[in-house]
């Protein structure tokens, strides 16, 4: 039996320049069936950061999704970065690494870190310019992000590529600087066990609520009506109104819907692919069995 949390909130990230982002979106619910609510604020990465931690210390009974990855591929080639002898040895050593890198960097972004001479040659960036080691087609992929594609869950993409509307490179570095600061502070599934109290993190994949919800044509929500219909899916009738609808406003209410109702599923919780091992290397998406 899992664990049950009285709120659910969805992070809609953003890897983009600068301090605010328009990209960042938190929508919360207070369980499945209700309306979720958007935290409206033109959020910066340092204030979700902020905002994580106070809901650490008031031990918030609180599920939170965030959407980019939370580790590199490594079991393909048995490394991050091949060939290279500081290699991290696993996620944790990984997020240690791109803060450290990026120290000199404001507000939580990763360039130091994609221009490092010897990262540089596994990453795809803009201007033409592709790593020596970058890999074969549109990059390497970790396992669950593999399963996710065989298993048609979602078109998950690498985060070696950080080229492209869809690219989620960019992101997830950033995100991983986020980790590395709230590591030991809020526990981050799989690789810490679900705590008994305080709030919790899983990385989540907004394509996935919207394909459970039954969306069709495509998983973004531009409109009143588009919304109502993904929101319908999850049994709820009334949508939030909203100023504007955007993409990361839309998501993060209809994953925050989603993820009010998945996270009571066992099976979320313990798929059949993931090891300890793995686990503590490469991560998981929540939402993949």
């Amino acid at each position: 039996m899992t664990r049950r949390f009285r709120w659910f909130a969805c992070i809609d990230w953003s890897g983009a320049k600068g301090e605010r982002q328009k990209g960042i979106a938190i929508a919360m619910s207070e369980g499945p069936g209700t309306t979720p609510r958007l935290i409206v604020r033109r959020w910066s990465r340092q204030a979700v950061l902020d905002w994580l931690l106070d809901h650490a210390r008031r031990e918030s009974d609180l599920l939170v999704g965030i959407d980019f990855s939370t580790a590199l591929p490594f079991l393909d080639a048995g490394a991050y970065f091949p060939r290279w002898a500081d290699s991290p040895a696993d996620a944790r050593a990984l997020w240690r690494q791109v803060d450290r890198l990026c120290a000199g960097d404001p507000h939580l972004q990763a360039g130091a870190f994609i221009d490092h001479p010897e990262i540089s040659r596994h990453f795809r960036r803009h201007g033409g310019r592709q790593g020596d080691l970058f890999g074969a087609g549109n990059g390497r992929y970790r396992l669950v992000e593999r399963i996710c594609r065989d298993d048609r869950h979602g078109p998950a993409t690498s985060c070696f590529n950080l080229v492209g509307a869809a690219q989620v490179g960019k992101s997830s570095l950033t995100g991983m600087r986020l980790l590395h600061r709230l590591d030991g502070t809020v526990p981050i599934w799989p690789f810490d066990p679900l705590p008994e109290r305080g709030p919790a993190i899983v990385e989540i994949y907004t394509t996935i609520a919207a394909r459970a919800a039954g969306l069709g044509g495509g998983s973004k929500m531009r409109d009143a009506d588009r919304l109502r219909a993904g929101l319908a899916g999850y049994g709820i009738r009334r949508a939030p109104r909203l100023a504007q609808y955007d993409d990361h406003s839309t998501d993060a209410i209809l994953t925050a819907a989603w993820l009010a109702e998945a996270a009571a599923r066992t099976d979320l919780w313990a798929p059949a692919a993931l090891s300890d091992d793995i686990a503590a290397i490469e991560g998981w998406t929540f939402g993949i069995p």
